[in-house]
């Protein structure tokens, strides 16, 4: 599947350093181990609906780190997929009488021009789910082969579904932290069946839908026709495309349960462990005082945003001055006050010389090397426009330094003034 234009990113002098990030499961700040090069996984979207601003802030986040550790001289390979077929997915196009392909290639359109006007770097792998869906079953197959999943048969069909067993693994929330009880009750609340007749365990996920009548299906090797489940279509693809043990799964901090402690258990359950060496999660962002949601129909849209006229490095602005992990409110006001940050930056930059740079960029690199942490490098840029402003000509006048706050703003922020 075709991604998007990849924005170009200026060279700085040096390189930055080692990046470390919240382990959930932890509850701490740890060191991300890197060998080699970089590997990076995370959850795309299910084209149904186009991107909100919600799912905006993650691929941004992630993208912080994508440009962190190419500033630390590590090479990355990043992965992201799109559920184009999933039942959200049938259920919008039967309501809208759009067909579910069409409906999934226009919305993953908007999403990739989303992208660009975010100047996310791209995937190195973009991957559909419908592209892979043989290497999906295969990965099934193997599932059973291991007794780590079996079959269920459908009341009133001739079919099958296949489940994983989750007790063929013995470290069941070890990625997100919870218990059993608060595992059990977010698997109700995200696309989980625990009350689903004939399950060994409540919590065992489905690898494999079979086909029913209406419904797209596919054929693979030793299945029923039918097509993949949510969790192992995601690490089918990682397993292909980084091998286990890659350094970052990332994601919304609703995919550490059920869709990230899953996903591992499924390459655990095969010998293949680590899965992921650490796990990121984003917090989630409000509108009106609820979480975007799809469902709930509560949302702001990057394309409603910039095809008003807001700037795509405003929008990136706005999202930034958030950390990562908080939960927090979108309200037009970030506009506002992106847009005059924006302003004030490129001002400053725009004049002839200025007070020494190296330092706001030795901030910024360590801003982002501690957790991702943008608001604290957004405020070491005001900090050297506010010296710029007050033309501080006591320290020696650096004729290159807005050259190299703009070039850092543009390679570690993704923000070119």
């Amino acid at each position: 599947m075709k991604s998007w234009p990849e924005p170009s990113v200026p060279h700085l002098p040096g390189t930055g350093p080692e990046v470390r990030l919240f382990d959930p499961a932890q509850g701490r700040v740890v060191d991300v181990p890197v060998s080699g090069v970089a590997g990076l996984y995370v959850c795309g979207i299910t084209p149904y609906d186009a991107a909100h601003l919600g799912h905006a802030a993650t691929y941004v986040a992630f993208d912080l780190l994508h440009r962190a550790w190419l500033d630390a001289d590590h090479p990355v390979r990043y992965v992201q997929n799109v559920t184009d077929v999933d039942d959200p997915l049938l259920e919008r196009a039967t309501a809208t009488g759009v067909d579910w392909r069409e409906l999934a290639q226009s919305q993953t359109d908007v999403f990739r021009d989303d992208m660009a006007a975010l100047a996310v770097i791209p995937p190195h792998a973009f991957v559909g789910v419908t592209e892979v869906v043989g290497d999906v079953g295969a990965l099934v197959r193997r599932l059973e082969e291991a007794d780590a999943a079996y079959r269920l048969p459908v009341e009133g069909t001739h079919t099958h579904d296949v489940y994983f067993d989750v007790a063929s693994v013995d470290d069941l929330g070890a990625v997100s932290g919870l218990g059993l009880d608060d595992m059990l009750r977010v698997s109700a609340e995200r696309g989980g069946d625990p009350h689903r007749a004939g399950k060994r365990d409540p919590l065992d996920p489905l690898l494999w839908r079979g086909h029913r009548d209406g419904e797209p299906s596919w054929s693979a090797d030793g299945l029923p026709a039918g097509r993949p489940g949510w969790h192992v279509e995601c690490v089918a693809i990682a397993l292909d495309e980084l091998g286990a043990g890659f350094a970052v799964q990332g994601g919304g901090s609703d995919l550490a349960f059920p869709h990230h402690e899953l996903g591992a258990a499924h390459s655990h359950a095969l010998g293949l462990r680590p899965y992921a060496r650490t796990y990121a999660h984003t917090g989630m962002v409000a509108l009106d005082g609820e979480k975007m949601s799809k469902s709930k129909g509560n949302l702001e849209f990057v394309h409603r945003l910039t095809g008003a006229g807001v700037p795509g490095h405003v929008v990136r602005l706005a999202l930034l001055d958030h950390h990562y992990r908080s939960d927090w409110t979108w309200s037009d006001s970030e506009v506002a006050g992106a847009s005059a940050r924006a302003a004030r930056w490129r001002s400053a930059v725009s004049r002839e010389g200025g007070p020494e740079a190296g330092t706001t960029l030795a901030r910024v690199r360590a801003a982002l090397a501690d957790d991702l942490d943008a608001p604290a490098a957004l405020r070491a840029v005001d900090d050297w426009c506010t010296r710029q402003e007050a033309g501080e000509l006591a320290e020696p006048h650096d004729l290159g330094a807005p050259g190299l706050v703009s070039r850092a703003v543009d390679a570690l922020l993704g923000v070119r003034l």
